[in-house]
């Protein structure tokens, strides 16, 4: 980088790539980039995301509340749910629901645990599951000040290494079965779930913020009322779902889409904090291109 114009990039083994123009398509877990890009002083921001829970249920549960019928028909396909609640000011929705699928360990460095969910092609597993998250604000990240615009990530790692050891430091997951974790009773057995490490049993409440913990508890109240069956303690709660989106923004001015501050670096898509899926980060970097282009054109 020269006279805040990017020039390349130098790979890990030490390469030098010459390039005026870059774009960086990082995924919203790539903290060492966040840490390198603030390092170097190149402007980052914190960013409102959402937390909470992933739950599973059995598909066979879930298609019966969807469809209003005892079984489905081997001509529909198993069946998804979407809820939003307004809790405590904040948004609670479901996010990532997987039908027919299998809640994974994806935690990216030692000493910590993350979950989130997947269906393979054929949705054809037993259960269903789905990240149960609460809407964050700026404001919540205070106690983490002193990180700056990693505040967001410091929120993530506090509560993802608490999940870490609280059940037994291995990639075994902290759970707890709806109804209880809806009481605040800690459970006396979890049934076996698709996360294939293993669950824990624990009272949540010792892993989340208590206005996080609060928020879930009244929204999977609301889910019941909507979703009659819902909410049975034959589900299980599985903690943290913590990596919906990217907990930090790196700014871009909004015509060129170039970096704020250096010409030539173009942030893109979900790490960049520009998109939330798949197919909004693929769109984002449709956009990026095109942008390059115009100006070579």
């Amino acid at each position: 980088m020269k006279n805040n114009t990017i020039s390349g990039v130098q790979t890990q083994n030490g390469n030098i790539i010459n390039a005026d123009k870059i774009i960086l398509a990082t995924g919203h877990s790539a903290r060492d980039i966040f840490e390198l890009l603030h390092k170097k002083g190149i402007k980052i921001e914190a960013k409102p995301f959402a937390l909470g829970v992933r739950v599973e249920h059995r598909q066979q549960l879930i298609d019966s509340i969807q469809y209003h019928c005892e079984t489905r028909s081997e001509h529909l396909p198993p069946a998804p749910y979407s809820v939003v609640k307004q809790v405590n000011n904040r948004g609670v929705y479901s996010f990532c629901m997987c039908p027919g699928g299998v809640i994974a360990p994806c935690a990216t460095a030692p000493g910590e645990v993350v979950t989130n969910g997947w269906s393979p092609s054929k949705r054809d597993q037993p259960t269903s599951n789905s990240g149960i998250v609460v809407e964050l604000k700026l404001d919540d990240f205070t106690p983490f000040l002193d990180k700056g615009p990693l505040a967001g990530v410091e929120f993530q790692k506090q509560i993802e290494q608490k999940a870490w050891h609280l059940a037994g430091e291995t990639q075994k997951v902290p759970a707890q079965r709806l109804v209880d974790f809806t009481e605040g009773k800690l459970s006396d057995n979890i049934p076996k779930t698709s996360y294939m490490p293993g669950t824990t049993s624990v009272e949540l409440a010792a892993i989340l913020p208590n206005f996080i913990h609060q928020t879930l508890q009244e929204g999977f109240k609301e889910f019941g009322k909507s979703m009659k069956g819902y909410l049975t303690n034959e589900a299980v709660v599985h903690a943290p779902e913590s990596r919906t989106s990217s907990p930090v923004r790196i700014p871009r001015d909004p015509k060129t889409l170039e970096h704020v501050h250096i010409k030539g670096l173009y942030p893109c898509g979900e790490g960049a904090g520009y998109a939330g899926g798949i197919i909004s980060a693929a769109i984002d970097g449709e956009k990026c291109a095109e942008q390059i282009s115009l100006v070579y054109k």
